[in-house]
């Protein structure tokens, strides 16, 4: 893969542009059409984008294309005011911006390289906002584009030339390394040639967070039994894996790399999955890209047989489910480190695992060597005690962390531990919902204390394994941890039912998870959609409780409320299967829910149940509600309970036992 070149100082180049993405979307196309230049000091921070998320600068149709010079033509294709793209096509390659600026929290949602790239590759050297999601940093970091806040960019424009120096100030040895190389693939050349050194940690024995104890179990010979937050290691993966999305651009940049005769050195700790276009045929706005599609899926193929990597494909035109949800099943340990390109890695978590996701360029490097650099990321601890009330679910819980942690940022580039009576009453599925959703939070990763119900939740799915040994590899937190976030007690009991609101993208105000607000507060939310399913919501628990809503409904003379289209979809087919086992299916089919096979699909706006105008509304379970990544119209997230109950009434309404005889 191609990367930025190597400069020791930064300066703006003459007759080059700088792109401010503000809230009002007429001065964005007035510095498109070259009639506005705007400088630093003319703009408030406030008056800029924030949570411009990666769905907005290249979304899915974009990612067809595995190419970053492709990809870069339809830079911010997502983002869409008045039912129209902002910045066209080729807008950004041929505008000579060499700048991009933005609010808060650039690059929130999916692990996808390709956003960075899509700048990159429109001749971007800089990017420029209060703060970045960490995976969106990291890729920025790994393909060469330098990264600084507004203050940087007023000087940049008064003509001071800045020293790389001050780019990698505050950054860990080995991420200076990376950036000074101008990205990970050559950092990693000149470190296998020996060229370069990691430096060792000098961290001395103290207690230790589960993160930490994890990175530090892996730490490559030399490095040390020991880490503290900002430590730059080398540390041991234990297994990856990529789906048809991104195993494409994954060979590519290891062919590009290594030759085309590269080998793997552990293809049996990764996997591929053809999970996330596998009914995307099936939409009519993904019609006109079935040959990029099956481009890729072929390229992932080709993938697999070339390198022996494990083989989750299709059987007869099924998914054998979403990567995340069967990583659960059959992949994760307690204790594992986990790395795969999808920002929903961190659902691996739950399982006494830590994880999260990457982009494309440093999972084929680590891929290639079996290892990876890291900097120990802050850890912030969430308690959890007491039980939750009737009709409230473990994604009311992260919606409500959302509004207010991950709001706040405290939960920003930050690992999510968690413990406590609270986390041990409830189920392993329901304890995924809440790793699953740390990216969501604009969090490094998730990590969770494992008890004897996980481990017998993992066994029972893996016919060989031994809880005993298993228990073995559980890690706990070392009393007197370090939690830089601090440690956050939340009493279940007191978690309301909740929804996340679209926003308003057009006015300037983000579509976000963290757009949190009570059900009992909201206003008349009528639907047209009620989607479940996904990674966050096509578990075993998830369809228990569609079918629980479903049963009382139908035993009380309901049927779903007219003009709305009720969807469930299977994160496996070990979900399908226990679905059938329980008479699910048949009492679906007589309610008239529409029942989707195995695998992803309209939550990436690739599958049935994805709206189509603009005016429809949804309430889904999905994890985001980023406009336009499930279709054109505005979606609510809420919680499987919510969900299907108000599939049965017609508008967003919180679940109660008995409402339906009411």
């Amino acid at each position: 893969m191609t990367v930025m070149p190597v400069q020791r100082t930064f300066k703006l180049t003459p007759g080059k542009r700088v792109l401010f993405l503000t809230k009002d979307p007429e001065l964005i196309r007035k510095q498109l059409a070259g009639e506005l230049d705007l400088k630093m000091d003319d703009i408030a921070v406030a008056d800029l984008l924030d949570d411009i998320n990666t769905d907005a600068m290249t979304p899915a149709w974009v990612c067809f294309d595995f190419a970053p010079e492709e990809i870069a033509k339809n830079a911010y294709a997502g983002l869409i005011v008045d039912g129209k793209r902002l910045i066209p096509e080729e807008a950004l390659t041929g505008g000579d911006f060499e700048v991009i600026v933005s609010g808060s929290q650039k690059g929130v949602g999916s692990s996808r390289e390709t956003a960075a790239q899509a700048e990159v590759f429109s001749g971007s050297r800089l990017a420029v906002a209060a703060s970045f999601a960490p995976i969106h940093a990291r890729n920025n970091i790994n393909i060469g584009q330098l990264m600084a806040d507004h203050s940087v960019l007023s000087r940049l424009q008064a003509g001071e030339e800045i020293p790389l120096s001050e780019f990698t100030e505050g950054r860990d040895p080995i991420t200076k390394l990376i950036i000074e190389h101008g990205g990970l693939l050559p950092f990693s050349a000149s470190l296998a040639k020996g060229d370069v050194k990691p430096p060792k940690p000098e961290t001395s024995k103290r207690p230790m967070n589960i993160a930490e104890k994890i990175l530090a179990k892996h730490l490559l010979e030399g490095q040390g039994e020991f880490v503290r937050p900002g430590d730059a290691v080398m540390v041991r993966v234990d297994g990856g894996y990529s789906h048809e999305f991104t195993s494409a651009q994954v060979h590519h940049f290891l062919r590009q790399t290594y030759g085309d005769d590269y080998e793997l050195k552990h293809p049996a700790r990764f996997a591929v999955f053809e999970d996330h276009l596998i009914y995307a045929d099936g939409v009519d706005k993904m019609k006109p890209f079935s040959v990029k599609i099956e481009k890729l899926r072929q390229m992932q193929r080709q993938f697999q047989v070339h390198t022996g990597v494990r083989n989750f494909g299709a059987v007869e035109g099924v998914s054998p489910g979403i990567c995340h949800q069967v990583a659960r099943e059959q992949i994760i340990e307690p204790g594992d480190f986990i790395q795969a390109t999808d920002s929903h890695t961190c659902m691996g978590g739950a399982s006494g695992a830590l994880s999260w996701g990457v982009g494309a360029t440093e999972y084929a490097s680590l891929l290639y060597w079996g290892f990876t650099p890291v900097a120990v990321p802050e850890t912030i601890r969430f308690e959890l005690q007491g039980n939750l009330r009737q009709g409230v679910t473990a994604k009311d819980v992260m919606l409500h962390i959302l509004a207010t942690f991950a709001k706040r940022e405290d939960t920003l580039d930050r690992i999510m531990e968690w413990g406590g009576e609270g986390l041990f009453g409830l189920s392993p599925d329901e304890r995924a919902t809440l790793a699953n959703m740390a990216t969501e939070c604009s969090a490094r990763g998730a990590v969770m204390e494992c008890d004897d119900l996980m481990l017998e939740w993992i066994a029972g799915h893996r016919p060989y394994a031994s809880i005993d040994a298993l228990r073995e590899r559980i890690v706990a937190p070392d009393e007197g941890a370090e939690y830089a976030g601090g440690v956050h007690v939340i009493d279940l009991t007191e978690i309301p039912a909740m929804v996340a609101t679209p926003g308003d993208p057009d006015r300037g105000l983000a579509s976000d998870p963290k757009n949190g607000a009570r059900i009992d507060e909201l206003a008349e939310v009528s639907i047209d959609i009620a989607y479940g399913g996904s990674c966050t919501a096509g578990k075993r628990d998830d369809i228990d409780f569609y079918a629980k809503v479903t049963r009382e409904a139908l035993a009380a003379g309901r049927s779903i409320a007219d003009g709305v289209r009720f969807y469930i979809q299977f994160g496996s087919q070990d979900v399908a299967d226990y679905a059938r086992d329980q008479g699910y299916i048949e009492l679906f089919d007589s309610a008239g829910v529409e029942v989707i096979k195995p695998g992803c699909g309209a939550c990436i706006g690739c599958g049935p149940g994805v709206s189509v105008a603009g005016e429809q509304v949804t309430v889904s379970a999905i994890n985001r509600n980023y406009k336009g990544r499930s279709g054109p119209g505005r979606l609510y997230l809420a919680s499987p309970l919510t969900v299907a109950a108000s599939a049965f009434v017609g508008r967003i309404v919180e679940y109660r036992d008995g409402m339906f005889s009411d």
